[in-house]
């Protein structure tokens, strides 16, 4: 049995409504995505699912932002903002319609098996209360010269936790703080132990190091 069946196998999800049993909802995912192996951050990322994805919604947890989804081959989890479905022939954002989609709801218990320690301890995770990383949106993808790479490896700043996926094109809330780049348009910060760059107009995430 692989590793990443075993991750899959950690936890068992059930079906709180009736929904189930219908027909699948069908989803899109809006922008490249984690894939997590349960629903919160310091769960291993099983894959990612690149955007514009066909997926199958198995329901979303009730109170909660995360989902379970089959998505390229992989069964798990990621934020409900970063999925789309159909309604009335447009596609809407399940985090904002979930109610009106009547996206099933499903709970989560996770069990011995699952290994937490997969996070790096030194890495503090982003909590319940914690903001969240905003809407989405395209942004032109960029390559940052490497003069900007070592001036931003070379001034480390603080790390900010949020809540959702670090990815191009997520909007950081206003109240994050970017550090300005001499002569360079972006400007950059640390979100999630993550160094990104973000286009300081509209604290959008430019790119993200990995």
């Amino acid at each position: 049995m692989s590793h990443t069946r075993n991750l899959l196998l950690a936890g068992v999800v059930l079906a709180s409504t009736a929904g189930l049993a219908r027909a699948e909802m069908a989803a899109t995912t809006m922008t490249d995505i984690d894939v997590r192996s349960g629903p919160g951050q310091q769960y291993p990322a099983i894959g990612t699912a690149t955007r514009g994805s066909d997926a199958v919604l198995d329901g979303c947890i009730e109170g909660s932002r995360w989902c379970r989804i089959d998505v390229n081959g992989m069964r798990g989890w990621v934020y409900a903002q970063y999925l789309s479905v159909e309604q009335d022939g447009s596609p809407v954002v399940v985090q904002e319609h979930s109610a009106d989609l009547g996206v099933p709801v499903v709970t989560y218990q996770q069990t011995d098996e699952m290994s937490v320690g997969s996070v790096a301890p030194d890495v503090a995770q982003p909590g319940p209360n914690d903001e969240l990383i905003g809407p989405v949106d395209q942004v032109d993808a960029i390559t940052p010269p490497e003069t900007v790479t070592t001036y931003v490896e070379s001034n480390p700043v603080s790390a900010v936790q949020l809540q959702g996926d670090v990815v191009v094109g997520a909007t950081l809330p206003q109240g994050v703080r970017v550090r300005t780049i001499p002569d360079y348009q972006y400007s950059y910060t640390r979100i999630n132990g993550q160094q990104v760059l973000v286009d300081p107009g509209t604290h959008r995430i430019v790119y993200v190091y990995n």
